[in-house]
C-alpha cells in the first residue's frame, strides 16, 4: 500500500508503567525486531504499519477486506508526563493496557490505569486488552496468569501474555483490540441514527480515512 491507500486510520495507544515494554513491544509488532536496550519513553511516541482487516459474516465465511493504517501512540509511564499523555486518550480508538509479569507492582496499578481511561478515554467503556508483557522471563514471574485473568473478566476485557523478546502472542493482541475496534465502528455504520445522541464534540474520531471521520457510540 502506498501513501494515502488505505481505508481506515485507526489509532490504537499503548499504557502502562514504566518499564513494562510497551516501546519493545510496538517495535516488535511493527518490525518484528527486539531491541534489549531499554529506551526511556519521552511524553509520546508513535509507530505505524499497514494492516489488511477481513470481517467475517454470520455463517463464518470471509466478508469485506479493509486496508487499514495503524497508528500505535508509545505513551511514557512516568507520573510527571502523565498530563501529557492522558491528552491523547481521547484521539486512541483501542488501548493496550500493558503491565510487566514480572513486577507485581506494575500489575496492581493496572487499576489505576484503568481509572484513568474510564475518566478521559472517548467513552467510559473504551475497547482494551490487557497484556502481561516478559512472558519468556518465568524464572522472574511475580503474576500469576489466574490473577491477571480474573481481572481482566473483572473489567470484561481479554487478556494475553505476551514477549517483545521472542514476539509470542504480539500480533494477536493487537489483531484482537483492532477487531473489538472494527466491529464498533460497523455497528455505528449500522446505527446511524443513535450516534449524534449520544456523543458530544469530545468523543472519538474514527477516521475512514483519508477523507471522512466517524463518531462512534459508547
Amino acid at each position: 500500500m502506498t501513501d494515502g491507500d488505505y481505508d481506515y486510520l485507526i489509532k490504537l495507544l499503548a499504557l502502562g508503567d514504566s518499564g513494562v515494554g510497551k516501546t519493545t513491544f510496538l517495535y516488535r509488532y511493527t518490525d518484528n525486531k527486539f531491541n534489549p536496550k531499554f529506551i526511556t519513553t519521552v511524553g509520546i511516541d508513535f509507530r505505524e504499519k499497514r494492516v489488511v482487516y477481513s470481517t467475517n459474516s454470520s455463517n463464518g465465511t470471509t466478508g469485506k477486506t479493509f486496508k487499514v493504517h495503524l497508528q500505535l501512540w508509545d505513551t511514557a509511564g512516568q507520573e510527571r508526563f502523565r498530563s501529557l499523555t492522558t491528552a491523547f486518550f481521547r484521539d486512541a480508538m483501542g488501548f493496550l493496557l500493558m503491565f510487566d509479569l514480572t513486577s507485581q507492582q506494575s500489575f496492581l496499578n493496572v487499576r489505576n490505569w484503568m481509572s484513568q481511561l474510564q475518566a478521559n478515554a472517548y467513552c467510559e467503556n473504551p475497547d482494551i486488552v490487557l497484556i502481561g508483557n516478559k512472558a519468556d522471563l518465568a524464572d522472574q514471574r511475580e503474576v500469576q496468569e489466574k490473577q491477571a485473568k480474573e481481572l481482566a473478566d473483572k473489567y470484561g476485557i481479554p487478556y494475553f501474555e505476551t514477549s517483545a523478546a521472542t514476539g509470542a502472542a504480539v500480533d494477536k493482541a493487537v489483531v484482537t483490540l483492532l477487531d473489538l475496534v472494527m466491529k464498533r465502528m460497523e455497528q455505528c455504520v449500522e446505527r446511524p441514527d443513535k450516534v449524534d445522541a449520544h456523543h458530544t464534540d469530545n468523543t472519538s474520531k474514527l477516521s475512514a480515512a483519508p477523507t471522512a471521520e466517524k463518531k462512534c457510540a459508547c
